[in-house]
């Protein structure tokens, strides 16, 4: 029989996971269905129950619902617990196993694909929800410089720094904070550029050569990148790499094999008609 998986949002029209995913099924000779599937705001945890009483194997899980999947698992990886926010959910006998990909993803897309190293660097992460929780400690462990939490909520920001704080040197404030800092990596891990909203951010964030890294996609530069290109970022990378090298891991918890991500990103690249890191 042909398994089911799916990925959950709100909004969800834009996902591309269900092509990724598609893609690797073909690669690898997978059998299984992939779909992306829109859950209320306030009924995520009601359509996860119902897709997995229809026989769903596991799913994915997209803004805005990643720190209540953490609490809908009966069990996490190591990785999600740290993270305190789940990406990728897993069926089975015994419950749903909690799992976050995306700070691996987040990683491995800048360093091996866009080929930034980021040991020694001065990383800025804009955000202090799910999807900079996921982040933290991966690029704590790529060994940067510094480490920078901003957020329109200072205190949210302070205090998920805080929680990191044990494992590396580690800070969080407010965008007015940012005043007056250079930094080498800046990462958009805010939903501002999925509602085409841009953010309120001191000039003069940008090092020379710096990157600007926005989790988002699409056709063209997010609100996000197109300041960073007017504020004189080096590099502008969008998150299509990141979802492809996240949604590799996913598929690996959940068939046992790992796709390559090159081909598959490379055949996205094409569709959308935008390349992978610009000037």
């Amino acid at each position: 029989m042909t398994d089911r998986y799916a990925v959950f949002g709100n909004p969800i029209g834009h996902s591309k996971s269900p092509a990724i995913h598609a893609r690797f099924a073909a690669q690898t000779g997978q059998d299984i269905r992939y779909e992306a599937l829109l859950a209320p705001l306030d009924g995520f945890a009601a359509a996860v129950d119902s897709f997995r009483a229809a026989g769903g194997k596991g799913a994915n899980v997209t803004v805005p619902f990643k720190e209540e999947a953490f609490r809908l698992a009966h069990r996490l990886t190591p990785r999600a617990e740290r993270a305190g926010a789940v990406n990728t959910l897993a069926f089975g006998a015994d419950g749903i196993l909690g799992d976050n990909t995306d700070g691996a993803g987040l990683t491995r897309d800048i360093e091996a694909n866009v080929g930034i190293p980021m040991a020694g660097k001065r990383v800025l992460v804009l955000g202090a929800g799910g999807a900079a929780r996921g982040a933290i400690a991966p690029l704590l462990g790529c060994r940067p410089q510094s480490l920078t939490l901003a957020n329109r909520s200072a205190d949210k920001a302070a205090a998920l720094a805080g929680e990191f704080s044990d494992l590396d040197r580690i800070s969080g404030g407010g965008f007015a904070d940012l005043a007056g800092r250079v930094f080498d990596v800046v990462i958009n891990a805010t939903s501002a550029s999925l509602a085409g909203e841009a953010l309120p951010l001191p000039p003069g964030l940008f090092a020379p050569g710096s990157l600007a890294y926005d989790m988002m996609y699409g056709r063209g530069d997010t609100p996000f990148l197109a300041l960073a290109r007017q504020q004189g970022a080096g590099l502008l990378a969008d998150g299509l790499g990141m979802l492809v090298e996240q949604a590799a891991e996913a598929f690996l918890l959940w068939r046992g094999v790992r796709p390559a991500t090159a081909p598959v990103l490379a055949a996205l690249r094409a569709e959308l008609g935008h390349p992978r890191a610009t000037p």
